[in-house]
C-alpha cells in the first residue's frame, strides 16, 4: 500500500504538464485536459482490467478533437467524448479486445520503440533556448533517479528529484521555466453537468465521426499499454473489462468538464518503475491530481520543469526496448522490418494507430507470403504413363492458389488423374474455386478425375460450395 500511495504521488505530479499541453493541441481551456485526468484516472482504479496502468488526457486523443473543438467548440466535445464512452463499452461487450490476438510481437515492440521515441522528442522544447541552469537540474534530476534506489528504495527517487529540485528552484530563485508557465492552473472542483448541445441528429452527424475515431484510437493504446504493463510486471490482465472501464471513465469524465483520454504508456512506466502495481495507485493519482490542484495549486505551478523533464526522460529510457536494437540483425528479416515501418510510421506522422495498422498489415502480407510458400504438389505416374496421381501437401488459400492451378499446367497429363489432398488444407473459397478450375480444365480434356483425402474440415467447405462434386467426382476414399 505505501509503494502504491507514493507511485501514484509521482504519477500525479508528472500528469500535470502532459494534461496542460494535451488541452493547448486540443484548442481547450488546461482545465478541460487536468480534470480528465482526475476523472478517468479515478474512475478506472474501479472499472479497469489492468491493475497499475495509468489512464489520463492524452495526445493521441487530443489531436483528434482539434477541427471539432475550433468549428463547433468545447460543448460538442463534451458530447463526443460521452458518445466515445458508449461506443468503447459497447466494443467491450462485442469482445473487440480479441482483435489484439492478431497484433504481433514484432509491433508491440515498434509501438513501445516510438513511444519511447515521441515522449524523448516532446521534451525538446523544454531543453532549446534555455540556459545552463534547465541542463544542470535536468542532469542532477537523471543522477538522483538512478542512484537513489542504490542507497535505498523506501522513496520512489522520481518523486525525491522532483522535490529536491522544486526546493532548490525555489530557494535559489533559479531562472527556469517552471509548471506555471505552461498555463493556469484550474482552482476549486471540477462540477457535474451535461454537455449544451441539442439533441438532434444532426448534433449526432457532426460528433459521430469524432466518437468512433477517438473510441478506436483509445482502445487501441489502452490495450497496446495494458499488454506491455503485462509484461512489465509480469501478470496478466482482464482485456475487456479493460475495454467497458475505458468507456466508463471517459463518460464520467465528459460528464465532469473533461476531455476524452485512454491509457498511458507514460505515465504507466513511471507507476510501474515507481513500485505502484495495484488498482490504489491508479486512484492515489487521480485523487491526488485534485487535491494539488484545489488545494496546493501556487505551490505546483513552482514545480521547475527540468524536474518533470528529467522524469519524462526516465520514461523514455526505460520504456525503449534496447534489446530490440541488437536483435535487428538476429531476428527474422520479416519480423525486424515490420518493427521499423512500425517506428517509423508512428514517429512521421505522430499517429499511433497509423503505425500499429501499417504493422499489421504488414506482418500479415509477411504471413500469407510464408504460408504459401509451404505448399507442394508431387506428381506421380503409372508404368504405363495411363494414370497420374498428384499428391498435394500444405495451405491452399488466396495467397497459394495461383502456385496450386500452375502445378497442372504444362505437363503431359495421362487419362486417369487422381488428385490426392489428404496432406492439404482448404481455407476459403479461393481455394475451392482454384479446384473448381483445375478439374474442369482436366474433364474438358477428356481425363477421368477424381479427387480423395479431404480432411472433414475441408470436405464440409467444399460440401457447400464447390461445384465439381455435382457432377460426380469421388471423394473422401482416404479419410485424413
Amino acid at each position: 500500500m505505501r509503494r502504491d500511495l507514493l507511485a501514484g504521488i509521482v504519477v500525479a505530479l508528472a500528469l500535470i504538464p502532459e494534461a496542460i499541453g494535451f488541452s493547448v493541441i486540443a484548442g481547450v481551456d488546461p482545465r478541460v485536459g487536468l480534470y480528465a485526468s482526475v476523472a478517468i484516472a479515478m474512475v478506472i482504479a474501479f472499472l479497469g482490467g489492468r491493475p497499475g496502468m495509468i489512464s489520463a488526457a492524452t495526445a493521441a486523443v487530443a489531436v483528434l478533437v482539434t477541427p471539432l473543438v475550433r468549428e463547433h467548440g468545447v460543448q460538442y466535445l463534451f458530447a463526443a467524448t460521452i458518445f466515445m464512452g458508449l461506443i468503447q463499452a459497447v466494443a467491450g461487450m462485442l469482445r473487440m479486445d480479441l482483435l489484439m490476438q492478431f497484433v504481433s510481437r514484432s509491433v508491440i515492440t515498434g509501438f513501445v520503440n516510438a513511444l519511447a521515441i515521441l515522449i524523448f522528442l516532446a521534451q525538446l522544447p523544454q531543453l532549446t533556448d534555455v540556459g545552463w541552469q534547465t541542463y544542470a537540474m535536468v542532469a542532477a534530476g537523471l543522477a538522483i533517479i538512478y542512484l537513489l534506489p542504490r542507497i535505498t528504495r523506501a522513496v520512489p527517487s522520481p518523486l525525491v528529484a522532483i522535490l529536491l529540485l522544486t526546493a532548490t528552484s525555489i530557494g535559489l530563485g533559479l531562472p527556469v521555466h517552471t509548471v506555471a508557465d505552461m498555463g493556469k492552473l484550474p482552482e476549486g472542483l471540477p462540477s457535474f453537468g451535461l454537455p449544451h448541445v441539442p439533441l438532434t441528429l444532426e448534433t449526432l452527424r457532426i460528433i459521430l465521426p469524432y466518437s468512433v475515431t477517438m473510441a478506436a484510437v483509445g482502445l487501441l493504446e489502452s490495450l497496446l499499454t495494458a499488454q506491455i504493463v503485462d509484461d512489465m510486471t509480469d501478470t496478466d490482465s482482464n482485456k475487456q473489462r479493460e475495454c467497458l472501464g475505458q468507456g466508463g471513465a471517459n463518460i464520467a469524465s465528459a460528464l465532469l468538464g473533461g476531455m476524452g483520454g485512454c491509457a498511458m504508456i507514460g505515465q504507466s512506466v513511471i507507476n510501474v518503475a515507481s513500485g505502484g502495481r495495484g488498482r490504489l495507485s491508479t486512484f492515489v493519482a487521480g485523487a491526488f491530481l485534485l487535491f494539488l490542484l484545489s488545494v496546493l495549486g501556487p505551490w505546483v505551478g513552482q514545480v521547475p520543469m527540468p524536474a518533470l523533464v528529467a522524469v519524462m526522460i526516465m520514461v523514455s529510457i526505460g520504456t525503449f526496448s534496447w534489446n530490440s536494437v541488437p536483435n535487428i540483425l538476429r531476428h527474422p528479416p520479416t519480423s525486424s522490418v515490420v518493427m521499423l515501418v512500425t517506428v517509423s510510421v508512428v514517429v512521421a506522422t505522430r499517429d499511433l494507430s497509423l503505425g500499429v495498422l501499417s504493422g499489421v498489415l504488414l506482418s500479415g502480407i509477411f504471413f500469407a507470403g510464408k504460408v504459401q510458400r509451404m505448399f507442394t504438389v508431387e506428381r506421380g505416374l503409372s508404368q504405363d504413363a495411363t494414370h497420374a496421381t498428384y499428391r498435394v501437401s500444405g495451405q491452399i488459400f488466396f495467397a497459394s492458389v495461383d502456385r496450386f492451378t500452375r502445378a497442372f499446367q504444362g505437363q503431359q497429363i495421362a487419362d486417369h488423374v487422381t488428385i490426392d489432398v489428404s496432406g492439404a488444407h482448404f481455407w476459403d473459397i479461393s481455394a475451392v474455386a482454384a479446384l473448381d478450375r483445375v478439374v474442369a480444365r482436366l474433364r474438358r480434356d477428356g481425363r477421368v478425375t477424381e479427387i480423395i483425402g479431404y480432411n472433414k474440415a475441408s470436405a464440409d467447405l467444399l460440401d457447400r460450395f464447390a461445384l465439381h462434386d455435382k457432377i460426380g467426382v469421388q471423394t473422401g476414399a482416404v479419410p485424413h
